[in-house]
Parts: structure tokens; sequence; C-alpha cells
């Protein structure tokens, strides 16, 4: 940021005490108060200025200092140079209580621009802001003396417009708005004149201004504006480029204010359409009100503008300029067509052309926001038909340059603002989900909060399922783009296909290679494709791994569990049993199908398990409909070690919704094949091994086995006497030295009490029935929605009734 000097002079100025700082200051006033105000004096200032600005906490100046200080600002013989300075001090010790400018006297320009800045930055505790808006109204309203100049008080109008719209009256926006239109349409063309510097060599003759020119070198044959170039500027062309850098501000703020057309309720605008165009000569427009006359004013620079813009520029930065003008130019004009519709159908056409122009090269992409966002303002008034715009912008703009950081934060920003009429008014924006998501792989930390408020907008029943599928693999299309980038900056000669028969050794080749070409083109699609098979891309997610510890990878995939949860939770909002189901069995598919980044997984493992439970919740039915996908889930070992969470989730699910109060085709026959799942798996886990082999398991797992058993027991009781014997020998499983060398005492004594627990309410039959297995009626209570917290408590109930503590008499 800063250079070693400017870092040395920073952490100086940080350093200086306050005593030090007082010292200082005094003798700064000293120089102040000398018979000239010399180079010294400006040295000592500036120095000043810099100790009281390097820090984040205000500084203190003596009170006579600050008195000084203004004094000198307000000095008819004080040099320019130590005005600036003195005022950039008094700005940096606001809001200052010792403060006695006003501006209400002054009628030097330059000296009112300063002074009024001072003044704003008080923070309006005085009333200041109106008071400033008011000076600078009443000055710009009057005729200037000779060498003043108003465009030192624009900026400041600008801030007062800022800081409080309201402190204007209508007569006095009327006053500006008249000035603005002048300003726009009437500077001059020909160039200024340069100062004499009076130097010896300096001739007392000079040369008469040439006229402006156009950016390609062409003499301007048309008004003044932003993008017309001279090599001097006279001061009205200096108000012309601050009046255009003012003009949407001003036109949000009071351009709208009390708009009184004729024909207001009249649905046809094509005759005031016509009325418009055919008023734009200088005569008849003088005759408009001021706001009127300054949209139209507006409406015509923005136009000639659009054509400027057309030019080829001689320099580059020109050409930058010309692109920034087209973006301010067509956002005005929405402004002036949301403020009077009559000029609506002059500016589709006029739109539409542009858009033809430049939506085939790529520098141009900025300004094709500003152009959708008019056509959705005003294609519906207009009668256009606007699809081709929107399909452009969605279809090309994202593939192209998701990696340009600017433009994805105002694409996505422009997506965020119009989503709800996006999602009325046009089936593109949702169909081009997979492109807005690159603008997130590749800039992801910058643009999450974004698409937290876009993604409700993107889902419905039928995109919910490929958005899954695209949020889990968020990190391999970060990880895709960045091999399509490199790619493409290959010379042509390195871009020719790979033979199918070789094996790729890179990424790159396999960006070209026939056996993956097509698992990229689906990875990298710009539409809505849905995808049956998951499956498919496994080699590709296998493939590039290699990229598993780019930190643009890794930041990506630290953005999926937050993305996850406002999934689940919007998807919750409208799905059905089917979509439910449909989710739930993806969910089990794609827990084995994740980009190898260890940290990724476990919090997707996180996310997934929590939100199962959600979905079971809402329909309970899926474990009876998907008793197939989650028996074969919760039969696999190594489901237990790699995914715990969402196997444990899982076997809970089964122990809560596997009941006939929540789906009355669950039958005993469907619970006896649960239970012979759940036992075996069980078994497997917890039988004695040689002390070398035996394997660590969660103990969550294990804990949540056995209460699922029990529950599935207490509905089918033919199987309680099954369980009870394996909880009993549960004492023997944590006693044995296989098993205490791989899990920690406290893990131990956690399993073995929930077994005896357990085990003694299958002593009381109809009690274990009534916990595990209520009544329909009763299967919505607290107490039995609330599970986690319930169980533990009627078990410990149990065991007292069953195992009585020393002293404990039942009354």
């Amino acid at each position: 940021m800063f250079t070693a000097a400017a870092e040395s002079f920073l952490r100086q100025a940080r350093d200086i005490q306050e005593e030090e700082l007082r010292r200082f200051a005094s003798r700064v006033a000293a120089l102040l108060q000398g018979p000239e105000l010399g180079p010294e004096a400006v040295d000592g200032l500036r120095r000043l200025h810099l100790a009281v600005a390097a820090t984040k906490y205000p500084r203190r100046l003596d009170d006579k200092f600050v008195e000084l200080l203004q004094t000198v600002l307000c000095s008819s013989n004080c040099p320019e140079q130590i005005q600036v300075l003195c005022a950039a001090i008094l700005r940096e010790m606001s809001p200052c209580n010792d403060l006695t400018l006003s501006c209400d006297e002054i009628q030097d320009t330059k000296l009112l621009s300063l002074v009024s800045s001072i003044l704003l930055a008080q923070g309006n505790k005085k009333a200041e802001v109106p008071a400033v808006g008011q000076r600078i109204v009443k000055v710009l309203e009057r005729r200037l003396p000779e060498g003043q100049s108003a465009r030192y008080l624009l900026p400041v109008l600008s801030n007062v417009i800022s800081l409080s719209p309201g402190s204007l009256t209508e007569e006095q926006t009327n006053v500006v708005s008249k000035k603005m239109a002048d300003w726009l349409r009437y500077a001059s063309i020909q160039q200024g004149v340069a100062q004499p510097s009076g130097g010896f060599f300096s001739n007392p003759r000079t040369r008469q201004p040439g006229p402006v020119t156009e950016v390609d070198g062409a003499i301007a044959t048309d008004f003044f504006t932003v993008l017309s170039v001279g090599q001097y500027y006279t001061q009205d062309q200096w108000l012309n480029v601050q009046a255009f850098s003012m003009l949407r501000k001003w036109l949000l703020c009071y351009g709208g204010k009390g708009l009184k057309t004729p024909h207001s309720g009249d649905k046809s605008g094509m005759d005031r359409s016509v009325m418009s165009m055919v008023s734009t000569t200088s005569t008849s427009s003088r005759l408009l009100p001021p706001k009127e006359r300054l949209r139209e004013k507006a409406f015509e620079y923005c136009q000639r503008l659009i054509e400027q813009s057309n030019r080829r520029p001689l320099k580059k930065d020109d050409g930058d300029l010309q692109k920034a003008c087209l973006i301010e130019a067509v956002t005005i004009m929405d402004i002036i067509c949301k403020q009077d519709s009559s000029y609506v159908y002059r500016a589709v056409s006029f739109l539409k052309i542009l858009h033809s122009r430049i939506c085939g090269d790529a520098t141009y992409a900025r300004a094709l926001l500003p152009i959708a966002q008019f056509f959705l303002n005003h294609s519906k008034m207009a009668a256009v038909d606007s699809d081709a715009i929107y399909k452009h912008l969605f279809t090309d703009i994202p593939a192209q340059l998701f990696h340009n950081p600017s433009l994805a934060f105002e694409f996505v920003q422009f997506c965020k603002d119009n989503s709800q009429v996006f999602t009325e008014a046009s089936s593109i924006f949702r169909q081009s989900f997979p492109n807005l998501f690159k603008f997130l792989a590749w800039n992801s930390p910058p643009l999450i909060s974004e698409f937290v408020d876009l993604l409700p907008f993107l889902l419905d029943a039928g995109t919910a399922i490929e958005i899954f599928h695209l949020l889990l693999d968020m990190p391999c299309l970060t990880a895709a783009l960045d091999i399509q980038l490199r790619s493409t900056a290959l010379p042509t000669s390195e871009r020719a296909a790979s033979d199918l028969a070789v094996k790729p050794a890179t990424c790159l080749e396999a960006f070209r290679h026939p056996l993956y070409k097509s698992m990229f083109q689906y990875l990298l699609r710009n539409k809505s494709v849905p995808e049956d098979a998951p499956e498919r891309l496994i080699p590709l997610r296998q493939l590039l791994g290699s990229l598993a510890s780019s930190p643009r990878v890794v930041q990506c995939a630290e953005t999926v569990p937050v993305l996850l949860e406002l999934f689940f939770r919007v998807v919750a909002e409208f799905a059905d049993g089917p979509l439910i189901n449909q989710l739930v069995v993806l969910l089990l598919q794609r827990s084995d199908q994740l980009y190898e980044i260890p940290a990724f997984k476990d919090d997707v493992y996180r996310v997934l398990s929590a939100q199962l439970v959600m979905l079971c919740k809402l329909h309970p039915a899926l474990i009876v409909e998907l008793s197939k996908e989650i028996l074969e889930f919760s039969g696999t070992v190594s489901n237990i070690q790699n995914k715990e969470a969402i196997f444990s989730h899982v076997v809970w699910a089964i122990g809560e919704y596997m009941s006939v109060s929540y789906d009355k085709r669950c039958t005993v026959e469907q619970i006896n094949r649960f239970f012979e799942t759940l036992e075996a798996m069980l078994f497997e886990i917890t039988q004695l091994r040689p002390l070398a082999s035996t394997p660590s398991y969660a103990p969550r797992a294990i804990s949540v086995l056995m209460a699922t058993l029990t529950k599935l027991a207490a509905r089918s009781q033919d199987l309680i006497p099954r369980v009870s014997m394996f909880l009993s020998k549960m004492r023997t499983f944590v006693q044995s030295p296989a098993v205490t060398s791989v899990y920690c005492e406290e893990d131990l004594e956690e399993i073995l009490i929930r077994a005896t627990e357990l085990m003694n309410l299958l002593k009381m039959p109809s009690v274990a029935q009534f916990v595990f297995t209520p009544p329909v009626d009763m299967a919505s209570t607290r107490f039995q929605r609330e599970v986690n917290d319930s169980l533990p408590f009627a078990l410990r109930m149990v065991t007292r009734l069953l195992e009585p503590a020393p002293g404990f008499m039942p009354g």
C-alpha cells in the first residue's frame, strides 16, 4: 500500500505524544503569526496535518490554536496553499466545539468551499448542513463577480444532498435545476486558454483557442460533454463535467418531486412521446418548468454520450472513460424514464441499437447491466420483448468473465436487486443458476452474503435437486474453472484434442481428453440440465483432487456448509413427500461422492446429518417408503467409520419414526427387518477381537444403535429377549482389555450406563412401549417430540424404581 518511506512517516506521526504535539503546534502558531507566511509555515502545517490525521483517535489541539487556524483561513491576504492546509486540519479535528466559522458572509467561492467542507464535517449538530446548502444556492443564483467560479461549490452541494436531501426548498431546487440544464447543454465548444506563466519566455500574444475534439481526434460539431477533449478547459466546461457527475444524485433526490405532467392518468404515452420529441428546440425547452427542462437536457446529454462512446479513442484512458460514461448515461436515462414515461419510447429503440452494438464486446460487459435494468423496468410499458437481452446477459457474461471480481460483484448485486422481478417475469433467471454459481465458485468470500440473499429465489421444486448437487460440487467447480482458464491461456498449438488411447497425465490434458470432455462440459454448463446419475462425475472429482489444496478451492469449500443449511431451510417451505424422499436418497448417495478435502467433508457430514433429521420430521413416512435405501446405508459398517454423523442420525431416525404412530403402513415384518440389520451392525462393532485388531468406533454410534434396537423391540415385543441379552453382554464388552485400550474410560462408562438403563426399561414392557411407541394422539406432544431430552429422564426414573438407592423409600 505505502512505500517504506511513507510507512516511516506515518509511524513517526502516530508515535507523537500529546505534549510533543502541543509544543509543535506552538511553533506552527508562531510561524502563522509572523510577518510573512512562507515555505516554513507550509511545511509546519503539512506535518501537523499528518500528525492529526494519522491516528484513528482524535487529537486535541489548544483552543487558541484552533481559533488561530480559523483566523488565518479567513484572512483575505492568506496564500491559497495555507488556507487549504488550515481547512484540512480543522476537518480532521471535527466535530470541534470551539468552532466559530460561518459561511453566511463569505463571497469568495474558493473560501466558501473550504469553510463549507469544515462545517459539513461537524455532523449537523447545529444545523450546519441546511445552512451550507442554502448559502451555496444563494451564491449560485446570483451573477458571480469576475474571477469567481461556481465550480468550487458544486462538490459541496453534492455533499449537502448526500447528508440531508431535505435541506433545500422547492424554490431552491428549481434554481439549481435551471442552472444544471444550462451547464449541461450550453458549455463552450472552444478550448480554454492556457494561463501565462509570467516567465522570461512567456509570450504576451496568446494563440486563439481551437475547438474541442472528440476522443478519436475529430473536431466536435455538437455540444460539449464530459467526453469532449481539449488541452485546456473553460470554467463553464468544468461546470458541465461537475454537473454530469452529480446529475444522477440530483435527479434521484429532486427530479421526481412534484411531477405534474398533462394526461398523467393516460395509459398511452405515445402522444406525449411525440410531444417530447418535437420539443427539443432551445426556444420550447426554455418554456418548460425547471425540473422538466433539466430532464430533457439530461436526456439529450446522455444520448450524445452514447453516440460518442461509438468512437474509437486515441488513448486507452479515454476508452475507459467512454465505458464509465456509457454506464452512467444509461442509468440516468432509466431514472428519467421512471420520472417521465414519455421518454421511454425514445430510449427503448436507442438502447436496443446500443445493446446490439456492444453485446459482442466483452470489454463493455458492465454496461450491459444498466441496459438490462432499463428493459426490466420499462419493457412491459414499451411492449417490447427483452428476453434476448436477458438470455445473452445470463448465458455469455458469467461463462466468460466469472474471474472479473468487480463485474462479479456488480452482476450478483444486479441479480439480487431484481430477483423478485426475474422470478415472476422470466424463466431465464432460474435456468441460468449454474452460470451464476461460477461467480461464487471463483469469488467465494466476497460474494457469500449476496448468495445467501439470492439462493432462495433460485430454488423451486424444479431446480432443488440440481442445485443440491451443484452445492456439493462447488469446490470441484472452482477447480474446473481454474483448469478452464489455464487451458484458454495456452497457445493454440497446444490445445489440440488428446488421443483417447493415451491416459491424461495432468488436469490440463484431461480438459481436452475425450474421456473427460463431457464431464467438464456438464460441470461448466451455462444453464440447468438435470442430471440423473450423480456418480457420473466421480472420475472428474478424483482427477481434480490434485487442486484440493488450492487456496481458492479451499475458500470455496468453506462457503458450502452455510449455503447447504440455507438450501434445506428454503426447500422445507415448499417440499412435498416425493421431493423429500428424493433428497434423502441423494443425501445418502452423495455422502460417498464428495470432493476430497477432509475439513470440507466433515462440515458437509455435520450439515447433512442435521438436515436429515429435519426432513424426517417433515415427512416421517420416508422411513417406510425408503426402507430399502435406508437399510442398505445403515447396514454398511464402513459408514460408521467414515460417516459417523450421518449414520448415527439415520439410525436415530429409524428408531424414532419406524412406528405405526407415524405411518400406518409400518408392519411388524418391517420392524423385524430393520432390527436384524441394526443388530448385526451392533454385533459387528462390539464383538471382542484380539487386542491388536480391535477397531475404535464412535461411542455415540454404539449408544444410538442400542437405543434404536430397544425402541424397535418395544414395538415388537418378541424381540425384547434378544435385546436384553445383547445389552447384558455390554458389561463384558466395556471391561475387555482389548476395548479399554482403544476407548477412554468416560466413553465406556457412558455406554455401560446407557445399556443398563435400557435393559431396566425393557423389564417393564408396558412402560417401554409408552415411552418408545406413543399412541397416535400423543405422538406430537412435547414429551414425545423431544425424545433426546425426555428419554434419558425416563431411563433414569425407571432405573431408580428398579434399583433404588440406599435410603430411598417409595411413597
